[in-house]
Order: structure tokens, then C-alpha cells, then sequence
């Protein structure tokens, strides 16, 4: 069917109770594998496939083959045992086969009565005297009926309660009398579909849940097929257009022009006790570029650890405050919030700015103040965590919202923070960090609503940290390095995880593992922080410990990012193989971070298996986290590396982002190509694949 030929009733608007054996109950069934109407149900494609076109005989038959048979009943009967079950014996004169049920009535125990013919589908096991089938599919035949008939692999889906194959493949075969009357437009032109070397949707459709008989399983089961790529490339190509407009729409709303002076921005460089590098000048050129414009920035900063990143978001704060603004900084976390606080106000103070700390955690007293000082106007900088979004904060004239490590938060997080400089249709400007290095590929459809700055050089003088990994049997052993290193003057972490994402497990193991320390090494100062600890309780132990006061800091992975103590050189990290790579490339830098000569020491608990291996061995042969991110992509998949499985974004129904990333450039060719050429298909496009996940970013 042409673009844009839509006379015939159209897929999406067809509810499936439309189709035969469709009440209100299998419905609901359906619901619950998100499938509404008959495109849903078109969309739904097969987990893999079973080559039932040809018959083989029962005396050919091995263990572990998945294959079509036919036979006459010879023997059927109830047997008792631990559990009752229906055995029938079957045979083609080439040898016999038994069918076990587990699960039957009197009604199916009479229809396999002796004489009878069947053509079975199952899975061969080894039995007790012959092979067997357990619960296979099957049906009665007329004595005289030809061979099968099927012309294609027989698809299998991903099935619910209620829902079993048989039905949903004639849900689907309706479906697809609907796909071949065209009720699924095409809105991929031709001459896009020619240029990527793209099959029509509905040949890919037709394909993917009946493939022909000689299709190559291979492809079929590695999701390379040509129909399955097509798809994979239009969902991509949804993706990537809804994040282009949402890009569109922000720059057609204002914002306000924040002009730079040099005046509180050449005071603050002038008072840091290094200069900046190279690549933090670049970026802080390309934000300050942004900035100055009457429409939203939309630019995402990537830098690794240590690369100097706060540097870059304090230079953007003062811009807004210089041009008569405020500025908000949101971290995921209350002691990322806390450093940010500490930081800023150790370098805006002397500069005669007032910073506001807004956490879920202040007095009512202290938090009123704070709201008191944000609205009037009297605090220039607001630092905080989810907090800052809540609805009594008020701004005075919000010009700019920096999001640390935003992959933490949820997308309409994100977006309540920009609702609170909103002003008569205008947004204040939004700089959004991260110390996840994002593979190029990845953030080409993760962000394509954002511009992307990389911070892609350390500040001189940091360190590469020698990484190890070794068993947890030798702790003792790791115990007396770490009292060693103590001893002549270094400083040490040993950060505790566990299997449970359960803070309060986690602070009782920290709190373990500290009394354990300080009773092993009684001359040295052991020091404690976990997530469970009040502000007011952890601040002073951070402070001692940045003091040199205490020498070994024992804490639970809230450490990960924002904490920088320049002397300490040596890191324990308890069941390393329990993170992902890019949380324990973040644990590592905070170490590394002065001159001396930095260790971290991955203690793993009992045998390791081959992933958890291979992920160890890429933090002890590399530093830089692109390429461990690259790796964690690799081993995890996209939704962990950018922690966004709980958003909404990402979540696809064909395409995969490690398998089809080297389509994302020609993704980004055909989107623009749409929009140059083609505006009038975007939209239905990006509703068929995303639906009311397109309004995420407000488009």
C-alpha cells in the first residue's frame, strides 16, 4: 500500500476483538503482552521458528530434535505413578514413539484410541524403553490426507497465561488477511527504501511471521534477516525522529539570552589554582556559545572521571548569575549534592554569591529559609537532589538547570526541573553531565535531541591506576596491604557491596566490615559512610577524612561519584562482579587523583564466571571509559549502560541497540532525509512505533 493511501481501514484503529476468537477475555490476555489493536498484533514478531514443512520418519529421529511426525495410535492408557499420565504409542513402520501427557481429560484419552492417525510436532527426549514427546502438539487426520501442507516456518511467540500458540497464530493470520487488504500504510518512500536497501513493510511482515520454507535459520534466529532488519531500521528511524523533534520544538520555544560579561567568570578562573585544560576550554567555548542564543541548550557534556566536568558547570552557573539568572544543580544522590554544595560554595562565596542546599533531609526551619532565599531572589545558586523539583520550590528567575549524572534520573524528572524556570512559553537553559562515557553510536539515538560535548583530555599530573583482581580467600592478606599503605601515609577505601539493592543491608555490611578493620589494624583510623547515614552525620566523616584525619574509609557505593581526595591512593572493592563496568570505572576514580602512585584491589567472592572474567580483565587493561563503556554495552546491553530501562525511552520491540548499531548512521540519513523531503510521514511514523511514549520529552 502507498504512502499515504489510507482508504482502506487501517491496522491501528482495528481493535482486536475485531478478530474470530477475540472476546473480552482473550483481550485482556492480550493487553498484557501490550497487544490493543491488529497493527499491535502484526508488530508482535516470533522469538524463533520451527521448520515443520517436511515429515520425518520415527526411525530417524534423535534426542533434542524439534521435527514434524505422523502415526497410527497403537496403544494408549493411563499410567499411575507420582503423577497420573496419558501414554500413547505411536508408529510410521519405521519405529515407534510414545507421547506423554500430563495434563489431560477423558475426552482426549478417547480420540487416541487404536487405529487412529496423527501428525504430531514436539521435542524428541530419550524415555524409559523408546523416545518420546512430552505434551507435543498434534491433530487427528483422516486416514487418507496428504503430507503437510505448510509452505513456511511455523512461528513461535512470546505467549501469557491463557494464551497459548495455537490461537495466537490464528490471531495472527487474521491479522495478516488485514496487512495484504492494506490496512498498514507505507511511510517509507520508495526511494528512501531503495537508497538503505530496505524490503517493503508489508513483504517484511508477510516474512517475518511466515517465512518461507528455505529461509535461512541462521539469520532468522541472530534477528538478521533482511524483513527483520527493515523493521529494526523504521523503529531506529521512530526513535531518532522523536527525539529530533523534540530538539525542534524546544528551539521554537525562548529562553533567555544569557550574555556573558567576563566579570565573575575571569574572577573564578582567576582564583583556581591550575588552568583549565584544553578540551574543558573547548566545551565551556561551545556552552557559552549556547547560552548567549534566545532558545533553550539542549547540550549534554561527556567527560570521564576526573575530567574536570564541576569545572565546566561552575563557569555556565556564573554565566546565568553574570546575566541576572539563577542557577539550579540537580545530583542523583545526597552526598554527590553534598560535594557539589561544598564545592560551589567554597568557590562562589569569595566571589559574594549565596548558594542554597535543598535536600530531602533539612529541618522544616532550614528548608523555608532556603525557599525563602530561592524565590526572593537572595540566593543566586540552588544545589539539591530530586528535591529541587518539588512543587513548593520556587525559583525568582531560573536561567539555567545543570543535571549531574542524569542517566540516574527518569526522564520526566528531568523535565519537572525545566517546568520550574518555565515563563511565559519560555524554558531556562538545560547543561546535562556525565561521567558514563556513552559509545558515539549509542548516544546518536539516545540523545539525538541533545548536542554532545566530550571533556576528552585529563587535567596533568593524575595518574593511571594499576588495577587487580583476586579472591576474597586472600583477605587477609589484602587486610595487612591496606594497614601497610596506612602506615606510611597513604589513604584508602574499601567499598562494600551487596547482591540486594537494599540500603539497609548495604550499611549493615559497611558497618561490619568497618568494626572488623578497625579491631584487625587498631592503629589506624577507620572512618564510615553508607546512604542510610543523615547529611549532618556523614559530612564530618568526609571532612575528616579529606583532612587526613582518617586514614581508611569504609562505605557503600554512594562514594561513586563527587568525592575528591587527592591523597588517597588505594581502593578495595568487595564483589566487584556483582556492578557493571562503568559503576566500577566510577568507584576507581576516586582514586588516582594526585600524584602519587594509585591501586585499586577487585576482591571477587568464590569462582568467577566467564562474563564476570571478561569484564574484570577490561578495567585491568584499560583506563579509558569509552572504551570500557563500549565493553559495557557489549556485556550488559544499552538500558544499563544508560540507566534507562525505568524511563520509558529505549524500550524497542525489534531493534537492538548493540546488535543494530551499525545502522545508526544511515538511521540519522534516512531521518533527515524524511524531514527535508517527507515531513508529512514523520509523525505517523514516530506514532506507530512509539505511540504515547513520544509525548516523554513534551513533543
Amino acid at each position: 500500500m502507498g504512502a499515504g493511501d489510507r482508504t482502506a481501514p487501517q491496522a491501528d484503529s482495528i481493535p482486536v476483538t475485531a478478530l474470530k476468537g477475540v472476546g473480552a477475555k482473550m483481550a485482556e490476555r492480550l493487553a498484557r503482552l501490550n497487544i490493543i489493536t491488529v497493527q499491535d498484533l502484526l508488530f508482535y514478531l516470533p522469538q524463533r521458528y520451527q521448520n515443520r514443512t517436511r515429515l520425518v520418519a520415527i526411525g530417524e529421529l534423535m534426542p533434542g530434535m524439534a521435527v514434524s511426525v505422523q502415526g497410527d495410535v497403537q496403544h494408549t492408557e493411563v499410567k499411575f505413578g507420582r503423577r497420573r499420565m496419558l501414554l500413547s504409542s505411536i508408529s510410521d513402520g519405521t519405529g515407534t514413539l510414545v507421547l506423554r501427557f500430563f495434563h489431560f481429560g477423558a475426552g482426549q484419552k478417547a480420540s487416541l484410541a487404536r487405529g487412529t492417525k496423527l501428525r504430531c510436532f514436539g521435542e524428541v527426549r530419550s524415555g524409559v524403553n523408546s523416545l518420546e514427546m512430552i505434551h507435543p502438539e498434534y491433530r487427528l487426520l483422516e486416514q487418507e490426507e496428504p503430507p503437510p501442507s505448510e509452505q513456511h516456518l511455523t512461528p513461535v511467540y512470546r505467549v501469557t497465561e491463557g494464551l497459548h500458540q495455537p490461537a495466537l497464530r490464528s490471531f495472527v493470520e487474521q491479522a495478516l488477511e488485514y496487512l495484504h487488504n492494506g490496512a498498514v500504510t507505507e511511510w517509507l518512500p520508495a526511494g528512501v527504501r531503495q537508497q538503505f536497501e530496505l524490503p517493503p513493510l508489508d513483504e517484511a511482515l508477510a516474512c517475518v511471521h511466515h517465512p518461507p520454507a528455505d529461509a535461512p535459520l541462521d539469520l532468522l534466529a541472530g534477528q538478521c534477516h533482511p524483513a527483520q532488519r527493515r523493521l529494526a531500521f523504521e523503529e531506529l528511524l521512530a526513535h531518532h525522529l522523536s527525539l529530533r523533534k523534540l530538539r525542534a520544538s524546544m528551539q521554537h520555544h525562548s529562553a533567555p539570552p544569557l550574555k556573558e560579561t567576563s566579570r565573575l567568570t575571569g574572577q573564578f578562573l582567576a582564583q583556581l589554582p591550575f588552568s583549565i585544560t584544553s578540551a574543558q576550554q573547548r566545551v565551556w567555548n561551545e556552552i557559552r556559545q549556547d547560552l548567549a542564543r534566545p532558545f533553550p541548550m539542549q547540550r549534554l557534556v561527556q567527560g570521564d572521571v576526573g575530567s574536570g566536568k564541576t569545572v565546566v558547570a561552575v563557569l555556565a552557573a556564573l554565566q546565568a548569575v553574570e546575566a541576572g539568572h539563577q542557577a539550579a544543580i540537580m545530583a542523583p544522590t545526597e552526598l554527590l549534592a553534598e560535594q557539589h554544595y561544598i564545592n560551589f560554595r567554597h568557590w562562589l562565596t569569595p566571589l559574594g554569591l549565596e548558594v542554597a542546599w535543598l535536600s530531602g533531609q533539612l529541618k522544616a526551619s532550614e528548608k523555608k529559609d532556603m525557599l525563602a532565599a530561592l524565590s526572593s531572589g537572595q540566593a543566586h545558586l540552588a544545589v539539591g537532589t530530586h528535591a529541587l523539583f518539588q512543587e513548593q520550590v520556587e525559583f525568582d528567575r531560573l536561567g539555567l538547570v545543570i543535571i549531574d549524572e542524569q542517566h540516574r534520573f527518569g526522564v520526566h524528572q528531568r523535565l519537572a526541573l525545566r517546568e520550574k524556570g518555565s515563563c511565559d512559553g519560555g524554558y531556562p537553559h538545560q547543561l546535562i553531565m556525565t561521567a558514563t562515557p556513552i559509545p558515539r553510536t549509542l548516544a546518536m539515538t539516545a540523545y539525538a535531541d541533545l548536542d554532545v560535548s566530550v571533556i576528552d583530555e585529563l587535567p596533568p599530573g593524575r595518574t593511571p591506576v594499576s588495577t587487580v583482581a583476586v579472591p576474597d580467600s586472600r583477605r587477609d592478606e589484602v587486610i595487612e596491604r591496606v594497614g601497610a599503605a596506612c602506615r606510611k601515609g597513604r589513604q584508602a577505601y574499601w567499598v562494600c557491596t551487596l547482591v540486594e539493592e537494599s540500603e539497609a543491608l548495604a550499611a549493615q555490611a559497611a558497618e561490619d566490615t568497618a568494626a572488623l578493620l578497625s579491631e584487625t589494624l587498631p592503629e589506624i583510623t577507620v572512618g564510615l559512610v553508607h546512604g542510610r547515614m543523615k547529611p549532618q552525620q556523614r559530612a564530618p566523616v568526609m571532612s575528616a577524612f579529606k583532612a587526613g584525619e582518617i586514614d581508611l574509609l569504609v562505605a557503600t557505593t554512594v562514594i561513586e561519584v563527587g568525592v575528591d581526595v587527592p591523597n588517597a591512593s588505594l581502593m578495595i572493592i568487595e564483589n566487584p562482579e556483582r556492578l557493571g563496568l562503568a559503576q566500577l570505572h566510577q568507584l576507581r576514580g576516586r582514586v588516582g587523583r594526585g600524584s602519587r602512585e594509585s591501586s585499586c584491589v577487585l576482591m571477587y567472592h568464590g569462582s568467577l564466571s566467564g562474563a564476570a572474567h571478561q569484564r574484570l580483565a577490561v578495567l585491568r587493561e584499560s583506563g579509558d571509559g569509552f572504551v570500557i563503556a563500549q565493553k559495557d554495552l557489549e556485556l550488559r546491553g544499552p538500558g544499563d549502560v544508560l540507566g534507562t530501562r525505568q524511563t520509558g525511552m529505549l524500550q524497542f520491540r525489534v531493534a537492538d541497540l548493540q546488535r543494530d548499531q551499525e545502522m545508526l548512521p544511515d538511521v540519522a540519513r534516512a531521518a533527515g532525509l524524511l524531514l527535508e523531503q517527507y515531513p508529512q510521514h514523520v509523525v505517523p511514523l514516530v506514532e506507530r512505533w512509539i505511540g504515547e511514549r513520544s509525548q516523554y520529552g513534551g513533543v
